[in-house]
Order: C-alpha cells, then structure tokens, then sequence
C-alpha cells in the first residue's frame, strides 16, 4: 500500500499574513489540495500564529474531507486545547521551543516518557490518534513504544541533507529505525525536507511506511509546477 500524502499548508498562510486581508485564501486551498489528490492536510499552529492561526484550525475542521494531521508542542496549553476541541484524525507531537524557525529535532522519549505517557493518554480518551516526532535512534523508537503512542514520525532532515552526497549512507539508519518500529508494532509517518529529489528512494526503502507530510518543499514547486500537477507529481513519487 502506497503511503499516503499529506500536505502542510503552513507557508500558505506565511503568504496570506505577509499582506493581510485572505490572499491566497488558505480554506480553498486546502480544500483543492484534497480535490487534487491529497490524501490529508497538515497544520503546525504555533504561538506566535505566524503562519496557521489557531482560528485556521477551527475553520479548516468543518471544510476537510480528508485526515487532518495538527502538529505542534503540547507544552503549550493553548494547543492542547485547541487538539482537544477540534478532535482531528491525527495529532502529531513536536519539541519545539517558542519562537523556533522550524521543527529540529525528535523528542528524547527516553527522558521524556512520563510526561509523553500523560499526555498521549489524554489524546486517545478524547479519540485522536497520536504520533510523537522523532529522530532516527533506536533507543528513541523503544522509548516511543513506551510512551503509548500510535505512531512515530521520523525526522528526515539529515536525510534529505546527505541524500545528494551519498543515499544509500542518508537512508541507512532510517532503514533500520523502520524495522525496529515494526518490530514495535508503532505505525510510521515521515517529514521534514522530503522532496521531488528524495521522496521515491526514501518511500521505496522504508518498510511499512503509511504517510509523509510535506509543505515547504511542495508549496515551492507549486510556483512551477502548478498546485495539481506538484501534488500529482509527489503522489506519483509515493508508488
């Protein structure tokens, strides 16, 4: 089964606030993305509601047809109550630091497992399949078993990075963090830097792949490409 693709369309609304007023208009946009074959939608909310504003999220629930994925830093109150109140298919749970460009790195679950185990408990009461970001380490995807999490999300930014220097070396300790992850019984997303350039390598080698989720890189090919054609294109890396 092909991994499904979900679109981030954050740096629609980076556009959209740099001017004001709704130009592009983020709603009709995800909603063609989902027209055009996506088979999810990703939103990253963060504090300072540079990008997705969490009334973003509360418009887009209503409107999607398809698997809303909200990432973002438990930590904050702000977003656990926002998770809470729109029930998404999926939340995905970052590290960040506020005010932090972009994600950089995985959750040390090892570290982190009791409060990790809290707060997954509170999203699967309310019906929400979890997935916690994390790099590719063995001990991570073990602590992410104990954590009681549906799902990983790999960080694949060293990947894309070494992909163009050597790909076999770039996928190699994703290749076995997959495998430890099946073992596991933990379900895998990916994201981060996957692109037109390394998305089909990393899709054909990663045993039990079930989504990605890819913004910066599709919106900005979409300025060449078109947006139906961009997401064709990256749905036809995925087979």
């Amino acid at each position: 089964m092909d991994a499904k693709l979900s679109v981030n369309i954050n740096k629609i609304a980076t556009i959209r606030n740099s001017r004001g007023g709704n130009t592009p208009d983020l709603l009709k946009i995800a909603a063609d993305c989902e027209r055009f074959g996506a088979q999810g939608i990703t939103v990253h909310p963060r504090p300072d509601e540079r990008h997705i504003r969490y009334k973003d999220v509360h418009d887009l629930k209503p409107l999607l047809t398809t698997e809303f994925n909200i990432e973002g830093n438990p930590k904050e109150q702000k977003f656990m109550d926002l998770v809470l109140a729109i029930k998404p298919a999926q939340v995905t749970l970052v590290p960040d630091g506020t005010g932090q460009l972009t994600s950089d790195h995985g959750w040390d679950t090892v570290k982190h497992k009791d409060y990790l185990l809290e707060t997954i408990e509170l999203f699967k009461k309310a019906g929400i399949r979890t997935s916690i970001f994390v790099d590719a380490e063995a001990g991570m995807i073990e602590g992410a078993k104990e954590t009681g999490t549906d799902r990983i999300e790999l960080y694949t930014e060293s990947y894309a990075k070494e992909f163009p220097l050597n790909r076999e070396e770039a996928i190699r300790p994703f290749i076995a963090a997959a495998k430890r992850a099946n073992e596991l019984g933990l379900g895998i997303n990916a994201g981060h830097d996957l692109s037109l350039e390394n998305l089909n390598y990393f899709a054909k080698n990663i045993p039990g792949l079930l989504e990605v989720s890819i913004g910066h890189a599709l919106i900005s090919d979409a300025f060449y490409y078109g947006l139906e054609n961009t997401i064709q294109l990256y749905l036809r890396q995925l087979k």
